[in-house]
């Protein structure tokens, strides 16, 4: 069977030998302790999931939704931003509900991408970035996200030919995989990169609500003409921990929104309607589920940084997201190398930094997604098999 070439891009080499490897060492007998994937490990909120079983009980709640998200949901987003951004949005031009914030950022490309034209794509990034530019056909060029410049893109060293020939960027602040973050005047040079260049920015805020330390994330559509020249897409599913249940949107251009609508209006037929009624709880019901998250979330990687620290693996403590980007213990270079030997050795997973791109090599990602106890668990198991110091 001849497959497309385009499946060379969905999924990363790296990932599928990290899973072997992990079947392998857990054949073996070893426990393992999956710091790997950034999925939340916490229940949503019982007034959400009490939502969620009363509208399955609702025998009417079973027809094709449409894809566009109910109304109600869509009035309860418009609120909601205002709420916590002082953005304004027509909920029925500038927003879409989505099944989770990768529907979107899988298939806003084909919306703006015909075959060759080229992308602006985060590196290291979120892998759906590139793979959804792939399925659209069209080239990627990477932006570097470095230390040295804080992990955000230098708009000043892409090639003058390759902005003017670019049609859209992807950011994402706070990041994934990197959890640097981003303030509005870095927002404000990409709405004057966008506009000069003819760019549409698509902005991933997925971690709006994961931060730590007094910081609050800010929306790239509070910059004054982004919403003109692009979108921004959230979680419920990351926010809420409702992963599962696959549920986000999009929020902006109106034009945007109205070519994401007409692909998706092609492919699906929305999100079930119960777990539209359980977003519009989560939205504008209690939020103490936010304050507990970042609450543990926060204990968690306090533990994790200075259980490392203490064995003199020295990282940066992120101001957000559910990651630490790790820079690798001196005298290692190969993230793929040092992983594994994590791997095998402990049984601690963590995704080695290349797999999110080329310059990735050098870290490591480790998710917080685990009980304390298991995160001074693997940072005792670590220290039984490493010195570092």
């Amino acid at each position: 069977m001849k497959k497309s070439k385009k499946l060379e891009d969905f999924r990363s080499a790296v990932f599928a030998e990290l899973q072997r490897i992990k079947d392998e060492v857990r054949s073996q007998g070893k426990s393992i302790i999956d710091l790997g994937i950034g999925s939340p490990d916490r229940p949503p909120a019982p007034h959400v999931y009490h939502a969620l079983q009363e509208a399955i009980e609702n025998l009417g709640n079973y027809g094709y939704p449409s894809s566009k998200g109910t109304g109600e949901l869509r009035e309860t987003i418009t609120w909601w931003y205002k709420k916590r951004f002082n953005v304004d949005l027509d909920p029925e031009s500038e927003v879409l509900v989505l099944m989770g914030s990768q529907d979107g950022l899988g298939h806003l490309p084909l919306c703006f991408l015909d075959p060759g034209d080229i992308a602006l794509i985060p590196d290291p990034g979120y892998p759906v970035y590139k793979a959804g530019v792939a399925l659209a056909g069209g080239t990627v060029y990477p932006m570097p996200l470095r230390k040295e410049n804080r992990f955000l893109p230098d708009f000043d060293s892409i090639p003058a030919d390759i902005a003017g020939r670019a049609k859209m960027m992807i950011l994402n602040y706070p990041n994934n995989p990197v959890a640097a973050v981003a303030d509005l005047d870095f927002f404000e040079k990409v709405v004057r990169f966008a506009v000069k260049h003819e760019i549409v920015v698509i902005h991933d805020l997925a971690y709006s609500e994961l931060a730590f330390d007094g910081y609050r994330p800010p929306s790239f559509l509070q910059v004054p003409g982004a919403k003109n020249i692009g979108v921004e897409l959230h979680s419920v599913s990351k926010t809420y921990n409702m992963a599962g249940c696959r549920l986000g949107f999009i929020a902006g251009s109106e034009e945007a929104i109205e070519a994401l609508a007409r692909i998706k209006s092609n492919i699906d037929y929305g999100v079930f309607l119960p777990v539209q009624q359980a977003g519009i709880a989560a939205l504008r019901g209690p939020q103490d589920i936010i304050d507990q998250n970042v609450a543990i979330y926060k204990a968690r990687r306090d533990l994790l940084v200075n259980g490392l620290a203490e064995i003199g693996w020295i990282v940066d403590k992120p101001k957000a997201t559910m990651f630490v980007w790790a820079k690798l213990p001196e005298g290692y270079s190969s993230s793929e190398i040092f992983s594994e030997e994590v791997l095998r050795k402990t049984g601690v997973v963590m995704v080695p930094g290349v797999a999110f791109g080329k310059e990735g090599e050098g870290y490591v990602r480790i998710a917080l997604v685990q009980d304390a106890s298991f995160i001074t668990e693997a940072v005792r198991r670590i220290k039984q098999e490493f010195c570092f110091e």
